[in-house]
């Protein structure tokens, strides 16, 4: 039996289909998740500043966050007698938050000893099962910095009691931290544990972000204190690494902050995830120049870790440089070259692959020389560069020919960076042909660039007429073809006269762009008395005149004899009322002469007699200003006269 030709094609196409889909997985498995950026030398010393700059203190808090801050830098505090001095001024023995803040900044400093004779009494006292999860966590952590031992077991007691009157996300947090610091026999497991629910709750944000409600502190506080607990239980916190570095490019998006309190929370997040035993996110920082050329060839990385710390000896492998543009690969598996004067920068020589000129993405791949288990997002890096060169006009000629093409066009040759000497001239009957070639001087190749005009300026009234040259796209030589007749009412509004030819040769990886005078075309276009009239006698910069508003003519009236017979109309209803009234009789006897009567009988003639001059003078509003006060007198009048009537019902 032989198969169906439907069934060797079904077979075909599902194989294919295997094979792509099993390549999309791959490239997807391969684009492992990397920090976006570091705490560079730069930032650090920015944020250095700012802690710097809170003295002289405020309030305790900021003294905290300062001088922390500026420990976690390495750096020391100016004046720190007067820091240790505003602290025992300023701390509040009988407030665990004031406790906290002052021990934390006084053990930060050194020698600095707060006299509180009354704080252990305080701190232990805010023990109590009828506590918050933080004022535990501010009583726990001072009692750390003092050195005073406590009873874990109370805390313990203490803690689980009030998360279960608060188990919000951010108790739940300050619950890590207070756990971490209890004695080694307490049990904390539930605590540990507790880390993946936590980071269940967070939000990615475009699977390259992740945070916790309530924003950079709230995640700094969960970061410090889920890896405080994993040193304390010797085991890892379970959270993915994908997770890890997507806290991490929160951490680092929010770097730019000028608080001294963010500040502080985003070096405290950064510090852990860079010194902790289990997790360490490798970052790639491009820090030599994006545009690589002949001249500056080589491409250099520092791979450290988010402090922007060294990782020790690493093996640094460019696995692939592809060309954004065609996706063209132009080296694999190069191995990056350590620079003597840096342990973390590492070099190499992209020029070598001889890569065309365009933007490239090189994924870099890290490999520690011992291995390290605590290193994540070792693969997968990407740095972006784009190769430069510089580029020649080359077979660069203008022609002016006949638009019948009766006779062959007569061309001038022109060299970069020189100018025809003569005018070209062409009138209304010929066409000027203007043709050139860019070449590559890396690689003498022919190529093309993104930006190519030529631009024609009167020389007497400085008019700009740009024109776009194109290339070929087999040949990529440019023509740039000016049919003077054609193009004379549409551009040059019909003026005659000479024009200076500038070409204009740009792009983002030239590294010579260039406008070149490359000559002076004489222009005669058809005679036209529009022509003459419209050649300007001023500069086109000079002022001009004043535009005047002109708001539109109001519609005329009606005739006065319509305008009478309508109101005659309209006023007929109410002369057949008044007769038929003195025919038939008219019942007054219920008609009071109060106030409240005649008050709202009057108003609502008035009213009446309103519309009529709203009708014959007045404009609207000025009739809704007379109304709004007849109105009201009228309406305060009829409901007394109301009221009247009801009353004697």
């Amino acid at each position: 039996m032989t198969s169906s030709p439907c069934v060797h094609l079904n077979g075909i196409t599902m194989a294919r289909g295997a094979f792509i889909l099993s390549l999309f997985l791959f490239s997807v498995v391969s684009q492992a998740l990397t920090p976006t950026s570091v705490l560079t030398a730069v930032d650090q010393a920015r944020l250095k500043t700012i802690f710097e700059n809170a003295q002289p203190f405020t309030d305790i808090a900021s003294a905290h966050y300062s001088i922390l801050g500026l420990k976690l830098l390495g750096a020391g505090v100016a004046k720190a007698q007067d820091a240790c001095n505003f602290l025992k001024s300023k701390v509040d023995s009988n407030s665990v938050q004031s406790l906290y803040h002052a021990t934390s900044a006084s053990k930060a400093l050194g020698n600095c000893q707060l006299s509180l004779s009354e704080a252990k009494q305080v701190l232990t006292g805010a023990i109590n099962e009828s506590s918050d999860v933080a004022s535990l966590f501010y009583a726990v952590s001072a009692l750390t910095n003092l050195g005073i031992k406590f009873n874990s077991a109370d805390v313990s007691k203490a803690l689980e009691a009030a998360l279960k009157k608060d188990d919000s996300l951010l108790s739940s947090v300050y619950a890590l931290h207070i756990a971490s610091q209890l004695s080694a026999e307490t049990d904390v497991k539930v605590y540990v544990d507790s880390v993946e629910d936590l980071i269940a709750q967070a939000d990615e944000v475009d699977d390259t972000y992740m945070q916790f409600e309530g924003g950079l502190i709230v995640t700094s506080l969960f970061i410090d204190g889920a890896y405080k607990l994993a040193e304390k239980a010797k085991k890892a916190p379970t959270i993915t690494e994908d997770k890890v570095v997507m806290l991490a490019n929160y951490i680092l998006s929010r770097k730019h902050t000028q608080n001294s309190r963010n500040g502080y929370y985003v070096v405290t997040a950064l510090k852990t995830l860079s010194e902790n035993q289990y997790h360490v996110p490798v970052a790639v920082s491009l820090v030599s120049s994006v545009a690589v050329a002949a001249a500056e060839p080589k491409v250099q990385v520092k791979v450290t870790n988010l402090m922007h710390g060294s990782l020790g000896k690493l093996a640094v492998t460019a696995n692939s440089a592809i060309h954004t543009e065609d996706g063209a690969v132009v080296l694999s598996k190069k191995p990056f070259t350590l620079s003597a004067s840096d342990p973390s920068l590492y070099e190499l020589d992209l020029m070598q692959a001889k890569p065309a000129p365009g933007f490239y993405s090189i994924e870099v791949n890290v490999t520690p020389s011992k291995e390290d288990k605590r290193l994540i997002g070792t693969s997968g890096s990407e740095v972006k560069v784009k190769v430069t060169t510089e580029i020649a006009v080359l077979n660069s000629e203008i022609a002016v020919m006949d638009r019948d093409q009766a006779t062959a066009a007569k061309a001038t040759k022109v060299q970069y960076p020189n100018k025809i000497e003569k005018p070209v001239e062409a009138d209304h009957h010929q066409n000027v042909i203007m043709k050139f070639t860019l070449k590559d001087k890396t690689s003498n190749k022919v190529m093309t660039a993104h930006q190519t005009f030529v631009q024609l300026i009167n020389t007497k009234t400085k008019q700009e007429v740009i024109f776009v040259a194109e290339a070929d796209e087999d040949t990529s030589l440019y023509k740039f073809e000016l049919d003077v007749a054609e193009s004379a009412k549409e551009h040059f509004n019909s003026l005659s006269g000479k024009y200076a030819m500038h070409l204009i040769v740009g792009d983002a990886v030239v590294q010579n762009p260039f406008t070149w005078y490359l000559a002076d075309l004489q222009l005669k276009f058809p005679e036209t008395p529009e022509a003459e009239s419209k050649e300007p006698t001023t500069s086109q910069y000079a002022k001009k005149p004043e535009i005047e508003h002109m708001f539109r003519q109001p519609e005329k009236r009606p005739p006065v004899t319509l305008s009478k017979v309508f109101a005659a109309l309209c006023l007929a209803p109410f002369l057949l009322l008044i007769i038929l009234w003195v025919k038939i009789g008219a019942n007054m006897k219920n008609f009071s002469l109060s106030l409240g009567t005649i008050g709202f009988h009057v108003g609502l003639g008035a009213i009446f007699l309103l519309y009529y001059f709203y009708w014959s003078h007045l404009d609207m509003f000025t009739t809704l200003k007379y109304l709004s006060l007849i109105g009201v007198v009228t309406f305060l009048a009829g409901n007394r006269m109301l009221g009247a009537i009801a009353k004697k019902r």
